[in-house]
């Protein structure tokens, strides 16, 4: 995939991310969560365990 499209993809998935109501956030962090349990890829272990952080799910607030 060529950096530019996957960073507008990435943006993209921010964004709608970003927005969802309160329960629909809890719910996606204890999908990634439970994902990232799961996986037995290092790699994809990491960007699970990041990805709350880095796609706005959690906030210095919380």
């Amino acid at each position: 995939m060529d950096q530019d499209d996957a960073v507008k993809v990435m943006e993209g998935v921010a964004h709608v991310v970003s927005t969802l109501p309160g329960d629909q956030r809890r719910e996606l962090l204890e999908l990634v969560g439970e994902m990232s349990a799961a996986e037995n890829n290092p790699a994809r272990r990491e960007f699970l365990e990041e990805f709350p952080e880095g796609f706005g799910l959690i906030d210095d607030a919380s």
